[in-house]
């Protein structure tokens, strides 16, 4: 897939809650070519980190050249970022990863929490109304149901503390929404612990499970070796940032 370094001006940044932000920056040659589940690689220029940030991909507009992230305030480079205004240019790389989400038809159910839930609007959108399960700690950190509304045929909830929606991890939500939704296949992405509930659940419900994976990428390119995994079904070595993120359920866990 083809990849594009470009000096992006901002169009929009601001928080939506404290500390979750959202930006939304012009890079024309990454809008046209991204799919959902890839990732750009962000740099505030002559800022205080060596290294990129990844983060996923949360909307890409072709026609317009807009490409939208979001990204939770973790340490210097998004700090850097959150202090950007509207006018500034920023340094994106993508779009990158080879591993997408699988837009084929059927019927979806895309499984979220925190920041994981992001790169699964952009692919809301190019679904026809999948389901969607959004989970938090809190009421609070259920924002997230305001992006898919546009795209899902239903939406699920959950909070650890039972705030809202329903009390529980996410895992605790798929016997209820296998039951009243035909689920052809799962998309997922969020905590390590989460995904592997989620793809156990899956598998024992004979649905099929595909996992976005978050881990430190330090090229995201494939070079520097930083992210790899071992398959459990062929023992082959994973480069996450290359040759997926996304990939087989079965594959990570």
């Amino acid at each position: 897939m083809k990849k594009f370094l470009e000096n992006a001006e901002i169009l929009q940044n601001e928080a939506i809650i404290p500390d979750v932000w959202k930006m939304v920056f012009h890079a024309p040659k990454i809008a046209a070519e991204a799919k959902p589940g890839q990732f750009v690689n962000m740099q505030k220029q002559g800022g205080q980190t060596f290294l990129r940030r990844p983060f996923g991909i949360v909307d890409a507009d072709a026609e317009t050249g807009a490409v939208t992230i979001i990204y939770r305030l973790v340490g210097t480079g998004t700090q850097e970022m959150a202090a950007m205004k509207a006018g500034e240019v920023i340094s994106a790389e993508g779009p990158l990863g080879e591993g997408v989400f699988t837009t084929a038809p059927g019927k979806a159910l895309l499984v979220g929490g925190g920041v994981g839930l992001a790169p699964l609007i952009f692919l809301a959108k190019k679904l026809d109304k999948p389901v969607v399960l959004v989970a938090g700690k809190t009421a609070a950190e259920t924002f997230w149901t305001k992006f898919f509304e546009p795209y899902a045929e239903k939406i699920y909830v959950t909070t650890d503390d039972g705030s809202l929606g329903i009390k529980g991890f996410a895992v605790h939500a798929l016997p209820a929404i296998f039951a009243e939704n035909p689920i052809d296949r799962v998309s997922v992405c969020g905590p390590t612990v989460m995904m592997q509930t989620i793809a156990e659940a899956s598998d024992a419900a004979g649905v099929a499970c595909e996992v976005s994976m978050e881990k430190r990428m330090a090229c995201g390119i494939g070079v520097c070796l930083g992210c790899t995994f071992e398959s459990k079904i062929s023992g082959k070595r994973y480069k996450v940032c290359a040759d997926g993120p996304v990939f087989p359920a079965k594959e990570v866990f």
